[in-house]
């Protein structure tokens, strides 16, 4: 029986190598925040130092703007939150003329999301931005389930996303990051399809569906019958998800979803992520980003390891508990 892991000789923190590779593109530190979390970035500025994050995922941009979905949008649940935004931004045009000179005055390492309800959206997104200054990489959302049209249902789909993102590949040199939906049958399928589509690396996993139904006024609680879940009571799903598609692919994996801690960020990592993202914990918390980072330094430096990358996927499942996958228990 083992007895648990020998770890080395605690180090300082400073000694802590915490960079990470997405890509081509080399992040300062392994946390991002998750796309509509955060704003554009710049509404954080007076609260966050910005460039001390390993990056900051926007909001998700469409061709044209978006009033999103009407209220009530956002309802408490158990250890988590429903939200049914509907993606609402200001558009590709107004993206790229106020959003994004913001960032770049603010020296931060930018992940611009897009999203479209078809594939050609998405081209003439790529198109737009493609070779925009500032932008550091691409997440391409797959998977929002809070709209009518072009949400993860229509994305979920393996070959409709393997050719989508070879259509998208060659207008773009920056890394694609595809974000990936959890409410599909097997995720290794559609991390696949990903990866032989030409993306760089994967965001898994966007919020998980869920309702919450108002019993004195039979009615739900948001404005429409269902929205995406996320908070701390979606992290074992969304950890299984994550180590299902980095075992299953040889692209980066970048882990979301309940994430609040540097344990659980570590969580994620020991599992296979190269990155994570923090999301709704920034609501309760502005600068929770920061504290993530701070504490995964410090854990790391209590239990000798170097360099964070040497911490990924450290953890191994024995065939008996690796429940659900080839080999594993039935």
């Amino acid at each position: 029986m083992s007895h648990g892991h020998a770890w080395g000789e605690p180090v300082a923190g400073k000694r802590v190598d915490l960079s990470v590779r997405i890509g081509s593109l080399t992040l300062r530190n392994p946390i991002l925040t998750a796309s509509g979390t955060f704003g554009y970035g710049d509404e954080y500025a007076h609260v966050v130092k910005i460039a001390s994050l390993g990056g900051v995922v926007t909001k998700t941009v469409t061709v044209h703007p978006r009033a999103g979905n009407g209220p009530t949008r956002i309802a408490e649940t158990a250890s988590g939150m429903l939200n049914s935004i509907g993606l609402e931004n200001v558009g590709l045009e107004r993206f790229r003329s106020e959003k994004l000179p913001r960032l770049r005055a603010l020296d931060a390492t930018v992940v611009a999301s897009i999203g479209g309800e078809t594939p050609e959206e998405l081209e003439e997104l790529l198109g737009a931005l493609g070779d925009e200054p500032g932008v550091g990489a691409f997440e391409v959302n797959f998977s929002c389930p809070n709209v009518a049209a072009g949400g993860a249902r229509y994305w979920a789909d393996p070959a409709r996303l393997e050719s989508t993102l070879r259509r998208l590949r060659h207008l773009t040199r920056r890394p694609l990051i595809a974000k990936l939906s959890p409410d599909v049958t097997d995720i290794r399928e559609t991390a696949r399809a990903c990866e032989a589509g030409g993306a760089d690396a994967l965001t898994c996993v966007n919020t998980f569906v869920g309702m919450a139904i108002d019993l004195e006024r039979m009615r739900s609680k948001l404005g429409k019958a269902t929205g995406g879940l996320s908070g701390p009571a979606v992290k074992p799903m969304a950890l299984a998800r994550c180590w299902e598609a980095s075992r299953a692919v040889k692209i980066p994996v970048i882990g979301s979803g309940g994430i609040s801690s540097g344990r659980d960020a570590l969580e994620f990592i020991a599992a296979g992520a190269a990155a994570v993202q923090v999301g709704t914990a920034t609501f309760v918390e502005p600068g929770a980003s920061l504290r993530v980072v701070d504490e995964m330094r410090a854990w790391l430096a209590a239990h000798g390891v170097t360099r964070v990358e040497d911490f990924r996927g450290m953890f191994d499942a024995p065939a008996a508990q690796a429940v659900g996958v080839p080999g594993g228990a039935k």
